[in-house]
């Protein structure tokens, strides 16, 4: 292992790039939003949205000021929450892994020194300009800390539900964090990463020992599994909803909830299948009060231009790594769900 440079300390980063007091405030307003929603005081729906990984500070933004506008226009039935994922996992290690490790995507130039204070901006330019307060991917426990308190929600994904420091850290975290199902779809695993991350855990962070107070907005994002075979399956069906919801109310966890990830395995990774996966779960919630009250939201993997792009290919707002479903496609598509 070959030491390169020491990062900034996330006091000095904060100090640098803090939240106003006013904007504290709102931070605080939007975590209450969520959690009633999480809590079924408030029968909103959630919708997490926005690119698979935020690549370029100024069309990210441009995108979350269209956001922020149809937010107004939607507010008394959805609570957006906008996707600004600065880490990406990738399976075997190699490709583009977001922000954190290269700032500059067209560089090709990796450097999380930069990476760490691109990420902050990002996040700190989207509350500034839009008001709205983002998600991220809780990847690198390490990283987290340089936005945690910027953020109004995190997820934990596929890969890292099963980690115990992940779940650990979850369960320390001051805000709401979706727990997605494991990539074999393994319901279990998922229910047991609830159940760590609702608990008081005794864990390292920051290079302290630290005691958590439990998470009690810990809940479940289903995402779809692949099988051995490495075919993709998708688990957002009624079927699957009802079997995961009785297996939830046994385990008598708090804000019981789930999340359906209108991407990845569930839409087989065809960006415009979302449109389809959306509409079917407002209609089974419209359908069925108990999974009406138990599907708080959706998320939905959305930018400028639809599709996908090879990095250094330099199209704005077009993502550089899985495919999104358009601005057009999405606003419509907004409207509609808002009308069922």
């Amino acid at each position: 292992m070959k030491y390169i440079k020491e990062l900034p300390k996330v006091e000095h980063i904060q100090k640098e790039l803090p939240l106003s007091k006013t904007q504290m405030s709102a931070r605080q307003e939007r975590l209450k939003d969520i959690e009633d929603i999480l809590s079924g005081r408030s029968a909103k729906k959630i919708i997490c949205i926005g690119p698979c990984s935020a690549d370029r500070e100024d069309a990210v933004l441009d995108y979350m000021l269209r956001l922020a506008k149809l937010q107004e226009k939607l507010e008394d039935r959805f609570l957006f929450i906008p996707r600004i994922y600065t880490s990406k996992p990738r399976t075997n290690g190699q490709g583009y892994k977001g922000l954190l490790h290269r700032p500059d995507a067209t560089s090709g130039e990796d450097d999380i020194f930069a990476g760490v204070i691109a990420m902050r901006k990002m996040h700190l330019h989207v509350i500034q300009e839009t008001g709205m307060f983002g998600a991220d991917e809780l990847l690198y426990t390490e990283a987290n800390a340089y936005i945690s308190d910027l953020l109004s929600y995190v997820a934990v994904g596929a890969r890292s539900v099963e980690n115990q420091g992940h779940r650990l850290i979850a369960s320390g975290l001051k805000i709401p964090v979706g727990m997605k199902n494991p990539t074999s779809g393994d319901f279990s695993i998922l229910l047991n990463s609830i159940i760590s991350a609702q608990s008081s855990q005794l864990t390292m962070y920051q290079n302290w020992e630290v005691q958590t107070e439990g998470n009690d907005y810990a809940h479940a994002i289903l995402r779809g599994y692949m099988d051995r075979q490495g075919i993709l399956h998708p688990n957002y069906h009624y079927e699957d909803l009802c079997d995961f919801y009785d297996l939830y109310r046994k385990q008598n966890l708090k804000n019981m909830s789930v999340i359906i990830d209108c991407s990845h395995a569930n839409s087989r990774k065809h960006y415009d299948e979302q449109i389809r996966i959306a509409r079917e779960i407002f209609d089974i919630c419209d359908k069925n009060r108990s999974l009406d009250r138990f599907i708080k939201g959706i998320m939905i993997e959305s930018y400028i231009e639809d599709g996908s792009q090879i990095i250094g290919q330099g199209i704005y707002g077009k993502s550089v790594t899985d495919a999104c479903l358009g601005w057009k496609k999405t606003e419509k598509l907004l409207y509609a769900l808002y009308e069922v």
